[in-house]
Formats: structure tokens, C-alpha cells, sequence
């Protein structure tokens, strides 16, 4: 009996830091898996050979910015803001030099200037130059291998979010999986912003490259062990912030969201969102003029004040200005060209403040043709002549 349990003993404790991938879940949550497995973090690099309808714009059409064919394309990365294309060369994979701006329909260069992302300037500027494994794959894949550049999965998995799984799979237990939610909220939270914040480790380099996401990091570990966030001065507008703090560019939901009201009183990222899938947009657990009522309604500790929701935001009912996301989350973070995704400090910038930090406001997403001296005047015979400015 000693040896038996002996035995399991040292199976589990081989199994603890071994991932299996995601398709072993699916043995026991299948409802799960199935949702999870047509959500975007489940499909966001593909590769065309596998999935021939993964590449969005038609190729046969003549570009002066596509100088690549559709047997160069190794994977494809995005299908909501934009698509890019990577080939492979060795065991690396490499940007190719066009995106594919869906909104718009157009192709546009892609490569990082001189003066943008922190790393530019230890790489040259040539992308086939820049491999993705320390720039993207550590956040696109599961276990991506510093030393073979293999990873268990690709994709956002299940392991991504809870840590290795082959323990959990050979006997499944509490004790031997990371669940969220569980965690506290910082931590918890912590999962996501590993991936959708901007920063650096905080070892750089690795051998003789710079990663641009959290070698090392698992979680359930604390991950500023890991992870520096990109620091910003007050008043300065820099490539990743608004002189306000509020990010400038996607993929920095983490770096707003630390900032935030909501962060501090223990509100964590799937406190709205979930990740295996839902059927609203960005994986919102409920739409979100639902959602934010549930603790924002009339009369609510939370706020607002007024006697119903068109007493505070003062616009009519089933507009878009009378949406909570509209003042509190306007979409000012670039993703490609003229497309934005939404600030999540929660932060209600006023014009008067946008004016004079050269910032995107709370009212010029829709009024910018009014200008910010109409929009303060207007806020300010709604509430306060002091509160405003």
C-alpha cells in the first residue's frame, strides 16, 4: 500500500510542471472546451494549410505592398482589427512586410518605425530580422520553449490560463490546477494582463535576445516577479500612453485596468469577460449596458445618482451616448489606422481636461465636431459649474 501511494506520489510530482494541451480538457469539460475552441483566443494564429479560409483578402489581386505569395504564409495572426502574415524560415517565424486592415479593406505596411516599441532598438530594422519567439510567441502559444522554439499548443489553451495540466488530467483534483477564480482578483487578474499589457521582464536579455512578454511566468505565480509594465510620466504622450496615463495603444487593457476605480475594490477581468466564450462582443459575460447596471444601476452605492440612467448620461434612451462604455470606456486606443478599442481605466476624461493634455475626451468621440469649449459648457449646466473644468 506505502509503494502504491509512494508511486502516485512521484508520477504526480513528474506530471505537476508537464503540459498536455488542450484537447486533454476536453475529456471532462467538454461544454467548456466547445465554447472555447470558436472564441479568438482559440483561433488567433492559424495556419492557411491547415485552415484554407484563414486568409481574409483576396491575394490573386495586385498589391505594390505584398511582395509575398500565399505559399510564403506560415500563420496567420488576427481576424476582428487586422490580419498578419509570418513565414518561416529555420525554426523561426517572421513577419512579412503588409497587413491586412479589415475595417477598411486595405493593405497596409507593416513594420515597427524606429521610436515605437521599446524593442526596435535592439533589433534591426529589417523584419526579416525581428523572429517572432521573443518579440509574440510567448503570448500566442502555451509553453513556447526558449531553447527548441516548440510550444505545446498554439493559440491561447487552456494551460495558458491555468498552468501546466498533465496532473490534473492523470488525477483530476483541486489542489493540482490554477483556477482564477479562485486567486485573489489581483492575481487573478494577473493571467490576462500577461499578455494584453505593454512591458518587458524584468530579465533582458535572455542569451543574446530581448522577449517582449513574461519568460517564465505561470500562473498562480506572482507575475511582477516577471513583468515590468511600461512606466509613463504624467503629461507626457509617448508612443504607449496618453499624457493622462490612459494607453495609446491595443493590446494595454492590463495597463489601464491597474490604474482603475474598479482594480482597487477588488474587480477582476472576468468579473466581465469570459474566455471560454460567450455570444456578446469581447467575450462580455452579459452586453455590456447590461452588465455595467448590474452594480452602476440608479440610486446604486456605486453610482450614478440620478433617478434612472437618462438623468445621468442626459442622452436619450437607445442612443449610443446614453451607453456607460461611451463616456467611461470611449474606444481612443489604436489598433490599426483609424480602428480603436476601448480604455478600461473607466476614467470619464472630461473635454476641459482633454483640451489642455491634448488627450481624447468623453464627449469628442461624437462631438469632436463642437469642439470642447460647447461640451464643457453643456456638462457643466448638467451637474456643476465647479466640477468641470
Amino acid at each position: 500500500m506505502f509503494r502504491v501511494a509512494l508511486s502516485a506520489l512521484i508520477l504526480c510530482a513528474a506530471l505537476r510542471a508537464q503540459y498536455t494541451g488542450s484537447a486533454r480538457c476536453r475529456d471532462c469539460h467538454a461544454e467548456v472546451y466547445a465554447r472555447w475552441s470558436r472564441t479568438r483566443m482559440a483561433n488567433v494564429v492559424r495556419d492557411p494549410r491547415v485552415h484554407p479560409d484563414a486568409i481574409i483578402p483576396d491575394l490573386s489581386q495586385p498589391n505594390p505592398l505584398v511582395t509575398f505569395k500565399r505559399d510564403d504564409i506560415a500563420f496567420v495572426y488576427g481576424s476582428k482589427w487586422k490580419q498578419r502574415y509570418f513565414t518561416k524560415v529555420g525554426n523561426d517565424y517572421f513577419p512579412l512586410g503588409a497587413q491586412w486592415d479589415i475595417a477598411n479593406k486595405v493593405w497596409r505596411p507593416y513594420i515597427a518605425p524606429k521610436g515605437a516599441d521599446w524593442w526596435v532598438a535592439y533589433y534591426p530594422a529589417d523584419n526579416m530580422k525581428r523572429p517572432t519567439g521573443p518579440l509574440c510567441d510567448g503570448c500566442h502559444s502555451v509553453n513556447y520553449n526558449l531553447e527548441t522554439h516548440q510550444v505545446t499548443e498554439w493559440n491561447v489553451g487552456c494551460e495558458k490560463c491555468h498552468g501546466p495540466g498533465a496532473a490534473h488530467a492523470a488525477q483530476p483534483s483541486r489542489a493540482n490546477i490554477v483556477n482564477p477564480a479562485r486567486m485573489d482578483s489581483a492575481h487573478a487578474s494577473d493571467v490576462c494582463i500577461q499578455c494584453h499589457s505593454q512591458g518587458r521582464p524584468r530579465t533582458n536579455p535572455i542569451g543574446d535576445r530581448y522577449y517582449d512578454w513574461p519568460v517564465g511566468y505561470e500562473p498562480g505565480r506572482p507575475l511582477e516577479e516577471f513583468w515590468q509594465l511600461e512606466d509613463h510620466k504624467l503629461g507626457e504622450t509617448t508612443f504607449t500612453h496618453f499624457a493622462d496615463g490612459t494607453a495609446h495603444k491595443n493590446r494595454m487593457q492590463g495597463n489601464d485596468f491597474v490604474q482603475s476605480a474598479m482594480y482597487t475594490h477588488g474587480v477582476a477581468c472576468f468579473s466581465c469577460h469570459d474566455v471560454h466564450g460567450t455570444a456578446n462582443n469581447a467575450d462580455l459575460i452579459k452586453p455590456a449596458s447590461v452588465m455595467c447596471l448590474e452594480c452602476h444601476g440608479p440610486h446604486s452605492p456605486n453610482g450614478p445618482r440620478g433617478a434612472s440612467i437618462g438623468a445621468h448620461t442626459h442622452h436619450k434612451a437607445g442612443s449610443s451616448g446614453n451607453e456607460c462604455t461611451a463616456c467611461h470606456m470611449p474606444a481612443i486606443e489604436q489598433t490599426i489606422a483609424n480602428v480603436n478599442v476601448r480604455a478600461h481605466t473607466f476614467r470619464f476624461v472630461t473635454p476641459a481636461e482633454g483640451a489642455r493634455l491634448k488627450i481624447p475626451d468623453g464627449c469628442g468621440g461624437c462631438h469632436g465636431d463642437k469642439g470642447a469649449e460647447w461640451a464643457t459648457a453643456q456638462l457643466k449646466s448638467w451637474f456643476s459649474p465647479w466640477r468641470m473644468e
